[in-house]
């Protein structure tokens, strides 16, 4: 057996590689608030000690922005006191070092630009530590931990560093305010259904809540047969179906109406939720289309939806048993990859939370809802979570679904900024049916007519807005909700 000699290194060729930094913008920029201490409040909102890469500068940098903030005044002599016994530059004493870099000092006019080298420089540092991280992670993991694991941390490290990096804006006038209200109403203008948020395609919906804001969390609640996950299709659709991008004056596409939508289909698969929206735009019911029992017209009605469907930005992910923190990092990879502006979530409780020892199912409740919330704000998209109701329901008079029905935690009503219930009078007066020929059967059948088709979405909660009830069409064999004629034929969903 021979062994490969090893190539002897050039010396010449082969350079120690530095992490990233520059030590002389470190250098200027200290000077310039030594000089002026105004110069600080410039890089305040968005640099930190830990930004440095020098740890002097660290120290630095620490001692000067306490003493500013302190409202006193920063200077070689009033820093002495601090920093007299921390060890020496070089040759140079602590103090003696903060003299030289006052007196270099030549400007503050670069004070913020000096401070975004600084910090783009630690950026990068940090990204060739999580590379680093990722490379001994991957070398040195038990054998049972998954692959997938280890890409969900490394996805979540990646975006919060991406998210770290966005400087705040912090206070802003009351004018800039109102100019930022100004352009929202404009944007409600020009969109459809002049909405603030994004449409959900129902009229009256979006009339009481302004469209899905970002930002929210919006839970979607029912009893099992009431029609939550075909409202919940066809408001994701709707919006995919309305998606228009618009070209910044920096290059990049902003959505200007609809939405890149995410579903999270935990319960069923993408072939079913894919046979429940081709049902509703071909008008062919599912069952059918599964079957296969279509004819030539209806099969190219068919192939046209189909068609129709590829062109949307719809995305679906149905992989069952997420947790929390998978669906967050998936969301987060799609969002940086395709874009993103709405999450669905079919259904709540069939998420997972981190399953500590000894937590009960009412904590991992409260863990999931606190953590789409928390989701939702870091992407700032609407979330529509659906959820399920206790059986309580079934044993009142009034089966119209109330706050307090919302299964398992009250956090799910805490953390929700609205709360709507999808409710069908006809389902339950349907399994109430009376002998034929009865007097009770004559009043069930008008009651049943006035009920047909019918479909309540209760809004029992809505932090910024009111509550109340509106009616939608609901066509049971296509699993179509559609807006809701007030004295007319039903409007199509479109």
């Amino acid at each position: 057996m021979s062994v490969t000699p090893i190539k002897a290194l050039d010396s010449k060729v082969q350079e120690y590689r530095q992490v990233p930094h520059n030590l002389e913008a470190e250098q200027a920029l200290l000077g310039a608030i030594l000089v002026n201490n105004e110069a600080y409040y410039r890089v305040s909102d968005f640099l930190e000690p830990g930004h440095f890469h020098d740890g002097v500068h660290a120290r630095i940098f620490d001692v000067l922005s306490q003493v500013v903030r302190a409202g006193k005044t920063a200077t070689p002599v009033t820093l002495k006191t601090f920093l007299d016994g921390d060890p020496p530059v070089g040759d140079l004493t602590v103090p003696q070092y903060l003299t030289r870099l006052a007196a270099a000092a030549t400007t503050v006019i670069n004070a913020a630009d000096y401070g975004r080298v600084v910090r783009d420089l630690a950026t990068r540092r940090e990204l060739i530590g999580v590379g680093e991280d990722l490379v001994n992670m991957a070398f040195e993991a038990a054998a049972d931990q998954p692959p997938a694991k280890q890409i969900e941390v490394a996805e979540q490290r990646l975006y919060e560093l991406a998210e770290s990096d966005k400087y705040g804006s912090g206070f802003v006038g009351f004018a800039q305010a109102v100019r930022g209200a100004v352009d929202m109403a404009n944007n409600a203008y020009k969109r459809d259904g002049h909405v603030s948020g994004v449409a959900t395609g129902l009229r009256d919906v979006d009339e009481m809540l302004g469209g899905m804001q970002p930002s929210d969390l919006v839970i979607l609640a029912g009893r099992p047969a009431m029609g939550k996950t075909a409202l919940a299709t066809n408001i994701a659709y709707a919006m995919a179906q309305a998606h228009k991008t618009e070209i910044q004056q920096d290059g990049r596409e902003k959505t200007v109406n609809g939405a890149i939508v995410g579903f999270f289909s935990l319960e069923m698969s993408a072939e079913q939720l894919a046979t429940r929206i081709l049902s509703e735009r071909s008008s062919i019911g599912s069952d059918r289309i599964r079957r296969g029992k279509i004819g030539q017209d209806e099969f190219q009605r068919l192939v046209d939806a189909a068609r129709e469907l590829e062109q949307i930005p719809l995305y679906i992910d149905a992989t069952g048993g997420l947790t929390i923190a998978q669906l967050a990092a998936r969301a987060r990879r799609l969002k940086r990859q395709r874009g993103l502006d709405m999450i669905v979530v079919d259904y709540l409780q069939l998420l997972q939370g981190s399953k500590r020892a000894g937590d009960s199912r009412v904590q991992e409740i409260t863990e999931i809802t606190t953590g789409l919330k928390a989701l939702a704000k870091e992407l700032d998209v609407p979330i529509l979570a659906l959820s399920q109701l206790s059986r309580q329901v079934e044993a009142r008079d009034d089966k119209r679904p109330q706050l307090a029905d919302l299964r398992e935690s009250g956090s799910i009503e805490q953390d929700a900024d609205v709360v709507l219930f999808v409710y069908r009078e006809e389902y339950y007066l349907k399994n109430r049916k009376p002998k034929e020929g009865t007097e009770d059967f004559l009043t069930w059948e008008n009651e049943m007519e006035a009920v047909h088709g019918i479909a309540e979405l209760i809004v029992g909660k809505q932090r910024h807005g009111p509550t109340g009830t509106v009616n939608l069409q609901f066509d049971g064999e296509f699993t179509r909700f559609s807006n809701y004629a007030h004295g007319g034929l039903p409007d199509r969903f479109e």
